[in-house]
């Protein structure tokens, strides 16, 4: 008869409550794994097609955890603050529209050169040299500034 592993039991498995996810890890598939085959009866032994697909599926899981990982760095490194990415603005000239106050309809366009970029509550603003703040996106025209000599 074949001896059962104590470490294995539930009642030795370190409890942390509260933490950590409930989902299976590598770490974990492989324990288990390893407790399967150490615990196989001699006589009705795991057949190769059901190993085989095991170490696929843990193979599958350990390039799914690095992709996932790989994308999360990714995404984390493209995540630009708005002031930085605007930043490229300054002493640009820009072009807006200046709306009509009761029709809220563009009415004609104004250039200014951007001074700052401004950033509050999730809202992105150039501001102008001119003193005006205008939304990054009511850009319509970005160009170099022009000086006249």
């Amino acid at each position: 008869m074949t001896k059962i592993d104590s470490s294995f039991y539930l009642s030795n498995q370190q409890q942390t409550a509260g933490s950590g996810s409930n989902t299976l890890g590598k770490d974990a598939f492989l324990k288990i794994l390893m407790a399967q085959i150490k615990n196989q009866s001699p006589m009705d032994p795991m057949k190769d097609k059901e190993f085989i697909a095991q170490m696929t599926q843990f193979s599958s899981l350990e390039q799914m955890t690095n992709l996932s990982q790989s994308m999360q760095e990714f995404m984390s490194s493209q995540s630009m603050t708005p002031v930085v990415k605007y930043s490229g603005l300054i002493g640009r000239e820009v072009s807006y529209p200046v709306r009509n106050e009761e029709t809220g309809f563009a009415t004609e366009y104004q250039t200014g050169t951007v001074k700052a970029v401004s950033q509050k509550a999730g809202d992105t603003k150039l501001v102008l040299e001119n003193g005006q703040s205008v939304h990054v996106h009511d850009i319509m025209k970005v160009s170099k500034k022009t000086t006249e000599e």
